[in-house]
């Protein structure tokens, strides 16, 4: 399995927020499911960023085109090299 970062730039209309609950539905799954590792979203410049577990772009852009918010989206999908985190590490050593 690859990772995968998909980068999305979004615009808003009013009707943009009534999808959100969908969207958020379609993300907890993809997450509970182990395809999305990642996601952040930044209202300041209106930009996504989702690690994505798959075995390719095409892949990736299955699940992006599921949203309920894809209309509303620009972005980019790249192969990650490296993909590292505290998430990935083993937890510290504490004495009690």
């Amino acid at each position: 399995m690859k990772k995968f970062q998909a980068i999305i730039h979004f615009t808003m209309d009013d009707d943009f927020m009534l999808y959100i609950p969908a969207h958020r539905t379609f993300i907890n799954f993809l997450i509970n499911k182990h395809i999305i590792d990642t996601y952040a979203v930044s209202m300041e410049t209106q930009t996504c960023w989702i690690t994505f577990n798959a075995e390719s772009k095409t892949e990736v852009d299955n699940y992006l085109s599921k949203s309920p918010i894809y209309k509303y989206w620009t972005y980019s999908v790249e192969e990650l090299f490296v993909y590292d985190s505290q998430f990935y590490r083993l937890p510290a050593f504490q004495l009690n």
